[in-house]
């Protein structure tokens, strides 16, 4: 790790105009067998590095995609759409964007809306948790900052749920400021730039990327370089057929001209993904169904629910979802039929869910683990934030209702 931090300190003053020296230094590094499997960077002067950030911004202006946030410099819409982009994609993130800004137009409207309506908007979205820190964080800049987004880095970085990334996106898309974003797509640029065989996916790496990031970054306008960086990664030099015929910095990538281009970016080979059974109980009283509320931290935290838990071993759902009800809401319930089994990947597993309908028999609601309940009338469902899985069998759940209920209708008219 000290071979490779040396030549990144190497490049960096290379870039910056510092002695013949270095250039000696760092060829002779990048020729070394060893140096070049680890992080080969070949000298790369001011004009060099000048040349690299006009071809870049000048492709960017003539070919970003037309973006709300884009078109925008207010402070908190850029805010917003940073923290919804990470891990996300665009096209996924452009309608909860438009929703979540014309309900909380503003900080001051955000910080004053209740957890349950930040949630319900970003209901889908995923990585909850994001929500839930920019709420908080909405609170303090209200509090702390007088309505104001910080503008500087170890200010903003206080800020729940505000790390490296988002921090230099805001800081130099709003301020001008030169804080160099890195995310997927920014090192996979790279990667294939230098054929580094650092892993993108390791966090050890991190901080390599960061540092020839920076070499790089456009003093003058940081904000527009950082978004032509993203721009590139997403649209051109994508993880899987790469476009490289359009890719306005080719001459400067050292993977184009070595024909290595699908070689890079090296990742960590991940373990295979755990898959849970599930089983889960929507438990009717009368004409209403129970939900359950997560405690307000970790994973899905604060959302609704129905309840259920894990199919242990040698267990059948239909006992699990039994044991789950009452073990979780202190209810005795009997299952009425099955509705469907659905399936969830999240970030580190995955769950195939069988879902059942199941009548109350007796006992009165004691909470263990959930912090809340409701029993609410189905027509109320849609006023709740509940997690992904749930939602890929809520519609069918509503049609089997209202089919019951039809059909309780026509046996009514006909016995009368």
């Amino acid at each position: 790790m000290a071979a490779v931090a040396q030549l990144v300190s190497a490049f960096v003053e290379r870039a910056t105009g510092n002695s013949d020296a270095t250039d000696r230094r760092l060829t002779k590094r990048a020729a070394s067998p060893t140096n070049e499997r680890r992080f080969p960077i070949w000298p790369m002067n001011q004009k060099d590095v000048r040349s690299f950030r006009t071809c870049l911004t000048d492709w960017y202006d003539q070919n970003q995609r037309k973006l709300p946030w884009r078109e925008t410099r207010d402070p908190y819409r850029i805010w917003v759409s940073e923290v919804m982009l990470q891990q996300t994609q665009v096209k996924t993130v452009l309608p909860y964007y438009q929703r979540f800004c014309d309900q909380l137009p503003d900080i001051q409207t955000l910080a004053d809306a209740t957890d349950q309506a930040v949630l319900k908007l970003w209901e889908g979205l995923g990585y909850y948790g994001r929500a839930r820190n920019m709420h908080r964080a909405a609170k303090v800049i209200v509090e702390q900052h007088d309505g104001a987004i910080p503008d500087d880095l170890v200010t903003i970085k206080r800020l729940p749920g505000i790390g490296d990334y988002i921090a230099a996106a805001v800081l130099s898309i709003v301020y001008h400021q030169p804080h160099a974003v890195v995310d997927g797509n920014v090192k996979r640029v790279l990667a294939r730039m230098y054929c580094s065989d650092l892993p993108v996916n390791k966090s050890s790496s991190h901080a390599h990327y960061q540092s020839v990031a920076s070499t790089l970054i456009d003093a003058h306008d940081p904000g527009t370089f950082n978004q032509a960086m993203m721009e590139l990664g997403a649209t051109v030099c994508k993880p899987r057929n790469p476009e490289c015929d359009r890719c306005p910095v080719r001459t400067f990538c050292m993977a184009a001209k070595k024909q290595k281009v699908d070689q890079y970016p090296q990742r960590v080979k991940s373990p295979p993904t755990p898959e849970y059974h599930i089983s889960s109980g929507v438990v009717f009283k009368g004409n209403r169904i129970l939900i359950t509320r997560r405690k307000s931290e970790g994973l899905l935290g604060g959302l609704w629910e129905f309840p259920g838990g894990k199919v242990m071993v040698d267990e059948t759902p239909e006992n699990a979802c039994i044991r789950e009800i009452k073990e979780e809401a202190g209810l005795t319930v009997g299952i009425r039929s099955y509705l469907t089994r659905v399936k969830h990947a999240y970030t580190h597993f995955k769950i195939f869910m069988d879902v059942y309908l199941c009548d109350y028999s007796n006992g009165r609601v004691r909470l263990n683990g959930p912090v809340d309940h409701r029993w609410i009338r189905p027509k109320e469902i849609d006023r709740y934030p509940f997690p992904g899985a749930n939602h890929k069998f809520i519609p069918l759940l509503l049609q089997t209702i209202k089919e019951r209920e039809t059909s309780s209708e026509l046996s009514s008219t006909k016995a009368q």
